[in-house]
């Protein structure tokens, strides 16, 4: 028995074309193709034909995770042809939603990209057996995260079954529902822009787009209502808890205050003391040493002479036969045990003497 050739369309080896559009006929081989594991497509064989892969998907707005995600497919194993499935819009808008782009523009971008051999339209959303063995695909390539749709918790849990899955990673940061949030966050900013451009009000719904931004705009509003009130509660509580330590730091520097007032300034404080001390030494440097407590007063000054007594005033006495009789009258007058009249007799006949 002569045994058949494999005829299977080989992966491109120039990027003057773009890939290929998946016929009824695209592969018409028509030599059996044996079950491959992953362990013997890795070691590259068979010799005679590639490993053919299939990734499927929606690919709108086409991005450079896309792409990478097919590189990696691509580069699975040494000799592969990559097989592209895309979701029509109708199946897309049936299971997963509204798309930007259209179901022609998405198979475009995805046969000019260079790791593609070959793409199929209208893929359909969940495979079955009967569509690998006619495409015959080795393999479905996909990233491992579990793809719950059309009734499904995953829809490659067959696949991962049968052995026929291999797995791809995500690229973090870009997906084409981040593209979209970026354009609805920033819509004024590109739909001013596209009006500078010259489209029409009609084109960019712009009546729409008022009533939108107005309803937005209430609700930031809200949300910011919501946010002051929520911080004002927080500064509320902080000020009240800072005025109670405030308060309470305030009363224990008056009562140290009026504590350190009273001891310095107090019936017994310290500035008493000092007073007292000083005051006293003051009166004891003012007081003149060995003055008498006490002195009678005397009414006549020596330039005056007093005049003669009156015989009939004082008895007469003699004169003393003396100057030493005048001295000793003269200290007798000082001193205070004597009677003031006596001290008066005695003086004015010396003085009377000492004129004549």
């Amino acid at each position: 028995m002569e045994e058949l050739e494999h005829t299977c369309p080989l992966p491109r080896t120039t990027l003057t074309e773009p890939a290929i559009f998946t016929t009824e006929t695209s592969c018409e081989c028509q030599a059996p193709h044996e079950k491959l594991s992953v362990e013997q497509a890795r070691l590259g064989t068979p010799v005679d034909r590639p490993v053919r892969i299939y990734a499927d998907g929606i690919f709108d707005l086409f991005h450079s995770g896309h792409a990478r995600a097919l590189m990696q497919a691509k580069n699975l194993f040494p000799n592969a042809y990559l097989i592209v499935g895309v979701c029509s819009d109708d199946l897309t808008h049936k299971f997963k939603g509204f798309t930007v782009m259209t179901e022609d523009e998405r198979y475009e971008a995805l046969r000019h990209c260079r790791y593609v051999d070959e793409v199929l339209r209208d893929a359909p959303w969940t495979l079955t057996q009967e569509f690998l063995e006619k495409h015959k695909i080795d393999f479905v390539a996909h990233d491992d995260i579990p793809y719950s749709s059309a009734g499904s918790e995953d829809v490659y849990k067959h696949i991962k079954e049968a052995g026929m899955f291999v797995p791809t990673k995500r690229t973090e940061g870009i997906s084409t529902s981040d593209l979209i949030t970026r354009i609805v966050r920033d819509y004024d900013v590109y739909a001013r822009r596209n009006l500078q451009r010259g489209y029409t009000a009609k084109e960019l719904n712009v009546s729409y787009i008022n009533k939108y931004r107005l309803q937005n705009q209430v609700d930031r509003m809200k949300e910011k209502v919501r946010t002051v009130e929520e911080k004002s509660k927080h500064f509320v509580y902080k000020v009240e808890e800072k005025s109670h330590d405030l308060i309470q730091k305030w009363e224990e520097k008056s009562r140290e205050f009026i504590g350190n007032f009273l001891e310095l300034f107090g019936p017994d404080g310290t500035w008493k003391q000092m007073f007292q001390e000083r005051s006293g030494r003051m009166i004891q440097a003012l007081s003149p040493r060995g003055s008498p407590s006490s002195s009678p007063p005397r009414d006549f000054s020596p330039s005056r002479s007093p005049s003669p007594p009156s015989r009939w005033a004082m008895p007469r006495t003699s004169p003393p036969s003396s100057p030493k009789g005048a001295s000793a009258s003269i200290s007798s007058m000082s001193e205070g045990d004597e009677d003031e009249n006596a001290s008066l007799t005695l003086s004015l006949p010396l003085i009377g003497a000492t004129q004549r």
